[in-house]
């Protein structure tokens, strides 16, 4: 069966949804649950209920690699600083699944992996405490602050940063168009080993929808996002506000050798695919595991081995 760049980006989105993978994901929404629980009883009056939050929460997940995040306000006046509060909940973790994860301290939050089970799989997950802006005001404004390590980023010293993790969910989640663009894009991040932050991703194309009159099937789409960052991203005055901070300019998180960088590689996307429509396989790989069959459907065909596609493929 032949396909068209529009067919084959569908194929592509269609063997990276999570529904190919529930029984992992179940797991995951298990171990997050059990978690959440131990939280709430450790902390009780000191915290607001945790939230879900991250891709799941946006609905911007791919099946290949994920975890489950869950973030946790705690209230003013639980810790005297927002350092202690991450550290109390970093040691609280570490003796409470001894045995079971490892645990991990990350930039503004704390990496959970457990150990493999019975078929092998790792659940991950990351916890993200907070401290509300303001006494008693979260359950209105949902602002906090985090507590930001000196070992990540660029940061020369512990500190902190404001945010607000809902507005971040919602300034995503109700975008359809962009979700799926946003999905490809971390397609590739994720299958060509790119350094990039999917939040920095998300952003990025949800400013070029804004900016630009985006319309057509999805390799349009995906071509005039790809065409906005290569002539904005790296050029002095480009900026890229976080919708949970507007003081927070997520674009400095990339230096100017990186953003003159990812310019350049996105350049390059469009021009080999626009010369040889094969190299869209190169950049935006199915998942091999859930690849279409020639009647387009996903699975596991049946000798046992997964679908793969015909050789006639066509990109027009």
């Amino acid at each position: 069966m032949e396909r068209t760049k529009q067919e084959y980006l569908q194929d592509v989105l269609e063997s990276y949804r999570m529904k190919h993978v529930e029984d992992l994901v179940n797991k995951h929404r298990s171990n997050r649950d059990e978690v959440k629980e131990a939280l709430e009883r450790k902390y009780s009056s000191k915290i607001y209920n945790p939230i879900n939050s991250g891709s799941f929460a946006k609905h911007t997940a791919i099946n290949t690699k994920f975890d489950l995040d869950i973030a946790v306000p705690f209230k003013k006046d639980s810790f005297a600083t927002i350092e202690k509060m991450f550290e109390d909940v970093y040691d609280f973790l570490d003796y409470e699944y001894h045995g079971r994860a490892s645990i991990r301290k990350q930039k503004v939050s704390i990496g959970m992996e457990f150990f493999p089970d019975s078929d092998g799989d790792r659940i991950s997950l990351d916890i993200v405490p907070g401290r509300e802006l303001n006494a008693n005001q979260y359950s209105a404004d949902k602002n906090m602050n985090l507590y930001v390590q000196s070992l990540y980023g660029i940061m020369s010293k512990s500190t902190y940063i404001q945010t607000n993790i809902q507005a971040q969910i919602d300034h995503i989640k109700a975008k359809e168009s962009e979700r799926k663009i946003i999905r490809l894009l971390k397609i590739w991040k994720n299958r060509n080993y790119k350094n990039y932050k999917s939040f920095l991703l998300e952003l990025l194309v949800i400013k070029a929808f804004e900016k630009e009159n985006i319309t057509g099937n999805f390799w349009v789409q995906l071509k005039e996002v790809m065409k906005y960052i290569q002539n904005n991203v790296a050029q002095q005055g480009f900026s890229l506000k976080d919708p949970g901070n507007s003081g927070n300019d997520v674009i400095n998180t990339l230096n100017d050798s990186e953003r003159f960088t990812l310019s350049n590689e996105v350049k390059t996307i469009i021009e080999n695919i626009e010369s040889n429509e094969n190299s869209i396989k190169l950049y935006f790989p199915e998942n091999d595991n859930f690849k279409v069959t020639s009647s387009r459907v996903y699975g596991v065909n049946t000798i046992g081995s997964y679908s793969t596609p015909p050789n006639n493929q066509r990109f027009g």
